[in-house]
């Protein structure tokens, strides 16, 4: 019997060891497309006197994605220069504690569609941070993807150059 219970104690450490491997490339495999989808996870910022600058890389499918905060929350943003407003989807908008002000419409690259208008206090990109800024509440968005527009883009410079794009706070 000893022999017997060696060979099923082997068989355990292969099958462990095999499974933390497993473990260990998923996670890693995970951690690089994560980073794919959003080069910016941890955007810096350089300041030269009153001027505040972060620079982001576009991602391999074009967009400009970073995370950043709104009321204190760090979210994911993606920059949207077509979008009018911050929108924010209803359930992080929910977790958040932003409050649904009035129905509007808004217009979607999939039609018309019913949103909240709301207020944010504060969003912010590195050291960049703006106040008092105008969103609305989208509960027909699924993922936790807030779309940056221009109620803030337009608070600030941005330049694009290549796969960079430059935001400067003065």
């Amino acid at each position: 019997m000893p022999a017997q219970d060696d060979h099923s104690v082997r068989g355990f450490i292969w099958l462990a060891f095999w499974l933390l491997l497993l473990g260990f490339t998923v996670y890693m495999f995970q951690t690089w497309i994560d980073k794919e989808r959003n080069p910016n996870a941890n955007p810096i910022t350089s300041s030269s006197g009153d001027v505040r600058q972060v620079v982001l890389k576009r991602n391999r499918q074009g967009h400009y994605v970073t995370t950043g905060t709104i009321n204190g929350t760090p979210l994911e943003f993606l920059l949207d220069t077509g979008a009018t407003d911050i929108s924010i989807p209803e359930h992080v908008a929910e977790k958040i504690g932003l409050k649904k002000l009035y129905p509007i419409k808004i217009y979607t690259a999939n039609g018309i569609a019913e949103a909240y208008g709301t207020k944010i206090n504060s969003a912010s990109i590195g050291k960049i941070v703006l106040r008092d800024l105008k969103a609305h509440i989208n509960p027909n968005v699924e993922d936790d993807t807030v779309l940056l527009g221009m109620s803030f883009l337009k608070r600030i410079e941005f330049t694009q150059r290549g796969d960079t794009l430059i935001l400067k706070q003065y």
